[in-house]
């Protein structure tokens, strides 16, 4: 079995694959100053509580973009299973030209996920990642990895807005009935919401017009799904697209 770990921001999260079959996903909060041995003990559980053995695990691949958690999680991975796993951009490539200014900048998880989806669709794409930030991707239709844009997550700006302000609550993202709030909450949530989902709208009529195209719209990510019921701008939601392309990009460097 392979385990495919994605090191986020706000979580990390795991897959583990039985061929091309992903048999079993969990995540786990990040935490910068968690130890080896906590997350071995972390992983340790969530793997027992899949019915998964340590000795399943044959060997492993990893995208991060917490750099100071990538030797920690090569550690767990080296105790855990006598493995050491692939990293993505720092000793293999994942095999799709990057024509970015200086593509050692693009965070790991936005070409996996250029991978993965280009790999299904085979067309020219924007790729949406809600995220703890909001990214979107562009993929060329001969699968170049063209750049994209990165705003603030959902999250943050709920957070940003409890935190910065004296008088507002913090409050659950969820669709508010109307886009006029009758209440702090739900104007809160009116803002946040289907300020978001008029955000995704226009950033991608906007990089429709630069890539003079019509690319597939998709999108991954926690917040994906409620988004996506609100918006016919999204046309496939992926909620493994990061598991499935660091599976592919491992068959690509190891058979």
């Amino acid at each position: 079995m392979l385990l495919t770990i994605d090191i986020g921001n706000t979580s990390i999260a795991f897959g583990v694959y039985k061929g091309k079959e992903l048999a079993a996903h969990f995540r786990m909060g990040t935490l910068k100053d968690r130890g080896v041995d906590e997350y071995t003990v972390f992983l340790r559980c969530l793997l027992s509580s899949k019915g998964i053995s340590l000795d399943d695990i044959k060997d492993g691949i990893i995208s991060c973009v917490v750099p100071p958690l990538l030797e920690t999680m090569k550690e767990v991975c080296k105790g855990c299973f006598g493995m050491t796993p692939l990293v993505v951009g720092e000793d293999i490539d994942a095999g799709m030209p990057v024509l970015y200014d200086n593509p050692r900048e693009v965070g790991a998880d936005r070409i996996v996920n250029a991978v993965a989806g280009y790999e299904k669709y085979r067309q020219a794409l924007i790729i949406i990642d809600f995220g703890t930030a909001t990214t979107f991707d562009c993929v060329s239709q001969k699968g170049e990895y063209l750049g994209g844009a990165i705003s603030p997550g959902i999250a943050i700006s709920a957070e940003a807005l409890f935190q910065r302000t004296s008088k507002l609550p913090k409050v659950d993202i969820s669709r508010p009935q109307t886009a006029i709030g009758k209440n702090t909450v739900a104007s809160m949530q009116s803002g946040l919401f289907f300020g978001y989902v008029s955000l995704v709208e226009g950033m991608v009529k906007r990089i429709k017009d630069e890539m003079k195209s019509s690319p597939l719209v998709i999108a991954t990510g926690g917040l994906a799904g409620l988004i996506s019921h609100e918006t016919e701008v999204i046309e496939h939601v992926e909620p493994f697209l990061t598991l499935e392309g660091l599976r592919l990009i491992y068959g690509r460097h190891r058979v």
